[in-house]
């Protein structure tokens, strides 16, 4: 007999929303690394934009990468390079977040020529592969301090969390119970860039997988009430549960009425309520989110795909097979068999 997940909460609860966001992290596998430290001084611009060469010599290649800045003394300004969405006014205890990896601009003033770091960084990596940049840039002026990194992540997990996110945004230390830890996290990460010691990449990597987590709490909390989308489903006081019970136990066999019982809601409600937030109808969520899980194990795994079609809630390998060549566009041995090659 098949189990059924329970909410622990017993009735919905935003914090739900909180339980939901660590289970797709959790399966997500966030690796943090940092490449640059630096201290820039007015007037200065650069060109901020990360390639898969200077990525790979810090974390293995992930398909999905996410750049962030630490402020950790003085102003700067940041923008996309595209011109689309606000340029953004930050300070020291802000942290920069650019989820989709977007070339973007940094400076005390963006309308300067912008100086590429790219390439800087590129003959750095070939010299010092994996070790922290320390760079020194700009007129002399004011200086601003930051740490600069990035982070990887399961591209099949990641992609609605990712996409769910503005392209561009910042959160700050603040105030609060959060800020008893972050403003002596953040100096301590100071103190490690600019006294190099061992083990400090790893402790700054480490240290940015927990502000990115940070990050996106903040951006779950400020999501305007009529915002629709990913994330804002995880934080709606109904659909948030389901989605906790669904990420739990993907291969349960769920069904729209079940989890309009378990949410408190009636069956036509709750359906049209995760549409309206999701964008898509329960069912055809759940199957998505069973065949990135299965491509995730069929990456890393070595399961028979009877076993993994089970696994995933399917009751058949050719059930589970027609599905997954929908979705991906190759069955499941091949599409095995070609990622392990790549």
């Amino acid at each position: 007999m098949i189990q059924r997940p329970v909410l622990l909460s017993g009735t919905p609860d935003r914090a739900d929303a909180m339980d939901a966001l660590s289970q797709v992290l959790q399966a997500v596998e966030l690796s943090g690394a940092v490449f640059l430290s630096a201290e820039f001084t007015a007037p200065w611009c650069v060109l901020s934009q990360l390639d898969s060469n200077i990525c790979g010599s810090y974390l293995p290649h992930s398909e999905r990468v996410v750049s962030y800045h630490m402020i950790m003394e003085g102003p700067c300004l940041a923008g996309l390079c595209s011109g689309s969405g606000p340029v953004l006014s930050l300070d020291a205890g802000d942290l920069l977040v650019v989820p989709q990896g977007d070339a973007h601009l940094l400076g005390s003033d963006l309308s300067l020529a912008p100086s590429p770091s790219a390439p800087l960084i590129t003959a750095h990596v070939a010299s010092n592969p994996g070790q922290i940049l320390r760079l020194e840039h700009g007129a002399g002026g004011a200086p601003t301090r930051m740490v600069c990194g990035f982070l990887t992540c399961d591209g099949m997990l990641s992609n609605p969390l990712l996409q769910s996110l503005p392209r561009l945004f910042k959160v700050s230390v603040g105030s609060g119970a959060e800020s008893a830890w972050l403003a002596p996290a953040l100096a301590f990460a100071a103190t490690e860039a600019a006294e190099p010691r061992p083990g400090g990449a790893t402790v700054l990597g480490k240290l940015s997988e927990l502000l990115f987590v940070h990050a996106l709490r903040r951006c779950l909390a400020s999501l305007p009430d009529q915002e629709t989308g990913w994330l804002a489903a995880l934080r709606d006081r109904y659909i948030g549960p389901a989605m906790l019970l669904l990420h739990a136990d993907a291969a349960y066999p769920w069904t729209v009425d079940g989890l309009a019982g378990e949410v408190g809601l009636s069956r036509s409600a709750f359906a049209q309520r995760f549409t309206s937030l999701m964008g898509q109808p329960p069912m055809q969520y759940l199957a998505g989110w069973r065949l990135r899980m299965a491509a995730r194990e069929l990456r890393s795994g070595n399961s028979s795909l009877a076993a993994l079609a089970g696994k995933v809630g399917y009751e058949s390998e050719a059930a589970f097979s027609r599905a997954f060549k929908r979705e991906f566009g190759l069955p499941p041995a091949s599409w095995r068999a070609g990622r392990h090659d790549g």
